[in-house]
C-alpha cells in the first residue's frame, strides 16, 4: 500500500482473537447463530495479519440457561483473550460487559458461514486500521 507521498507503508498487525457465535462444531464452515448468549458454540480464530494461526471451537456453557446466559458467555470469551466478537444481536448485559473488557462487538447477520464473514470483516478491519490499534 502506498501513502500520499508514493512511499510504501508497512502495515503491522498484531495477534488478535476473533470469536464467532455459532450453531455447531464446523469451524470455518459453521454458520452464525441467531443468538449470542445461548449460541451452541463459539468458534475462536487466532489471527496474525490476515492469517489464521489457530482455530478452536468452544461449547457454550450457558446455552441452556434460562437467564443470564450472555454474561456467562462473555466471561468465557474474556478468559480466552478475545478481542472481537461477531454475532447477530447482544442483550444489554452482554453488550455492557464486552465494552467493560474492551472487546469490540461487530454485528453480523445470522446463518452466514464463518469463513465468509472472516474474509469480509478482516478486510474491513484492515482498511479502517482497527487491527493496528490492538
Amino acid at each position: 500500500m502506498k501513502n500520499q507521498y508514493n512511499e510504501v507503508e508497512v502495515i503491522f498487525f498484531r495477534h488478535v482473537k476473533l470469536a464467532f457465535a455459532t450453531n455447531e462444531r464446523e469451524g470455518l464452515e459453521d454458520s452464525i447463530s441467531r443468538v449470542f448468549g445461548r449460541a451452541e458454540t463459539f468458534t475462536i480464530l487466532d489471527v496474525e495479519g490476515k492469517n489464521i494461526v489457530e482455530k478452536k471451537i468452544l461449547d457454550n456453557p450457558a446455552k441452556s440457561y434460562h437467564h443470564g446466559a450472555g454474561p456467562i458467555a462473555v466471561k468465557m470469551l474474556v478468559d480466552e483473550g478475545v478481542n472481537f466478537v461477531f454475532s447477530n444481536e447482544l442483550g444489554f448485559g452482554a453488550s455492557e460487559l464486552l465494552k467493560q473488557h474492551n472487546i469490540k462487538h461487530i454485528p453480523v447477520k445470522p446463518d452466514i458461514k464463518v469463513r465468509k464473514i472472516f474474509r469480509e470483516e478482516i478486510n474491513k478491519l484492515e482498511k479502517e486500521g482497527i487491527l493496528a490499534e490492538i
